[in-house]
C-alpha cells in the first residue's frame, strides 16, 4: 500500500482551507488527520468539508498526538515562530506559512529549534511553484538568456486590505512584498546586498494613517551585479497583476498574467481580452498544491525541502531593509539590519 503522511493542520482560516482541500483531494500521499483553530466552528466546518477525521481543541493537542508526523502552520503570523519551536520539540516535520515572524530573533530561535530537533521545515512561498515562474528560473539557470543583467517584478493586488489588517500585518513590505523578495532571490539564484525604496500612500489614506504605504518601487542590487526592480501597488483596478521579466546578455524571458480565458476577441471596433484573474487563490491554485506535494514527498522520501528556513528568513531581512530605506530615504545594505547578512 502507498505510504501516507499523517498531517495535523493548525489554522482553518482562508489559507488553512486551501491547504486542507489540497491534502484531502489532490495529494494521495497525504492524510489530513486532524485540524484545529481558535475558532472551533471554523475547524469543524473544514473537517466536515474535507473529510478530516478529528477536530482538536488546541494546537497543543495536535502536537501531542503521536500519530501525527507533520504539521501545517496556517494560523496568524504572530503564532508562527512559537508553533515552529513547539512542533520541532514534539518531533513533527513542519510546513509553515510566510512569514516565520517579523522579528529576526524569534525567527532564529525557531530555526535553531528545528535544527536541534532534526525535523524538516518548509516555508510557504508558493510562487516558486508556479509553472511560469519556474520556467523563468530554468531559463536563467540554464544560460538560455546568457548572463542575467536585470530582473523586473510587477506585483499588484486587485484591492487594498482593510486598515485593521494592515495594523497587524507588519506592513506592505513584510506582508505583500515579501513574496517578491523571495521571487527575486529565486529567479536570479543570488543574494541581494542593497535595497532602495521609493514609496507612498496613493490608494487608501487609511493605510497611511496606520503608518504603512500602499505603492512602492524597490530597487535591488544583487551580489553578482544584477539590478532588480519590484513594482508594487495595493490596487490594480483591472485585477491581480503578477508579471516578471529577466533580461540577460543573450535575451530575455518574461511571464505574463494568467486569465480565466486565453481568448482574444477582435472586431472592427476593438481587440478585447478578459481581465486577469482577480485573486491570488485563483491565480496560484496549482502552486499551492505543488508546494504541499513537494513537502509531503520531502518527508516521505527523506529529501531536503525546496524552501528552507533560511529562505524564510532572508526575505524578512530584505523587508526590514526596504522599510529602513523608505524611512531614511537612502539605499540600505542588508547588513545594516542583520549582522548575518552574507556572512
Amino acid at each position: 500500500m502507498m505510504k501516507r503522511l499523517n498531517i495535523g493542520i493548525i489554522g482553518a482560516g482562508r489559507i488553512g482551507k486551501v491547504h486542507s482541500e489540497s491534502l484531502a483531494f489532490r495529494i494521495p500521499e497525504a492524510n489530513p488527520a486532524v485540524i484545529t483553530d481558535v475558532n472551533q466552528q471554523a475547524a469543524e466546518e473544514a473537517a466536515e468539508r474535507f473529510g478530516i477525521a478529528k477536530v482538536a481543541a488546541s494546537a497543543g493537542e495536535v502536537l501531542a498526538d503521536p500519530s501525527i508526523e507533520a504539521v501545517l502552520i496556517c494560523s496568524s503570523t504572530n503564532t508562527h515562530a512559537d508553533l515552529i519551536v513547539e512542533a520541532a520539540r514534539a518531533g513533527k516535520h513542519i510546513f509553515c506559512e510566510k512569514p516565520v515572524d517579523h522579528c529576526l530573533e524569534k525567527i532564529d530561535a525557531a530555526l535553531d529549534a528545528v535544527e536541534k530537533a532534526g525535523v524538516k521545515l518548509q516555508i510557504g512561498f508558493n510562487r516558486r511553484f508556479d509553472s511560469n515562474f519556474a520556467r523563468v528560473r530554468a531559463a536563467v539557470a540554464s544560460g538560455e538568456i546568457g548572463t542575467p543583467q536585470m530582473v523586473h517584478i510587477i506585483s499588484r493586488d486587485p484591492a487594498p486590505p482593510p486598515a485593521a489588517y494592515v495594523k497587524v500585518s507588519g506592513g506592505m513590505f513584510l506582508d505583500m512584498t515579501i513574496h517578491d523578495f523571495d521571487m527575486a532571490r529565486f529567479l536570479i539564484n543570488d543574494e541581494v546586498e542593497e535595497v532602495y525604496t521609493a514609496a507612498g500612500v496613493m490608494v487608501d489614506p487609511a493605510i497611511g494613517a496606520e503608518g504603512d504605504v500602499d505603492t512602492a518601487v524597490i530597487t535591488l542590487r544583487f551580489r553578482n551585479g544584477v539590478i532588480g526592480t519590484i513594482d508594487n501597488s495595493r490596487k490594480a483596478v483591472y485585477g491581480y497583476d503578477q508579471r516578471v521579466e529577466v533580461f540577460g546578455s543573450a535575451g530575455s524571458i518574461a511571464s505574463a498574467n494568467r486569465y480565466a480565458s486565453q481568448t482574444v476577441l477582435s472586431t472592427a471596433e476593438s481587440i478585447h481580452q478578459d481581465l486577469p484573474m482577480n485573486f491570488f487563490m485563483d491565480r496560484y491554485t496549482e502552486s499551492f498544491v505543488s508546494e504541499l506535494r513537494c513537502f509531503v514527498q520531502a518527508v516521505l522520501e527523506n529529501k531536503p525541502t525546496p524552501v528552507t528556513g533560511i529562505d524564510g528568513r532572508i526575505p524578512v531581512v530584505m523587508a526590514l531593509a526596504a522599510r529602513k530605506s523608505y524611512d531614511e530615504r537612502r539605499p540600505v545594505r542588508l547588513e545594516e539590519v542583520d549582522s548575518l547578512a552574507h556572512a
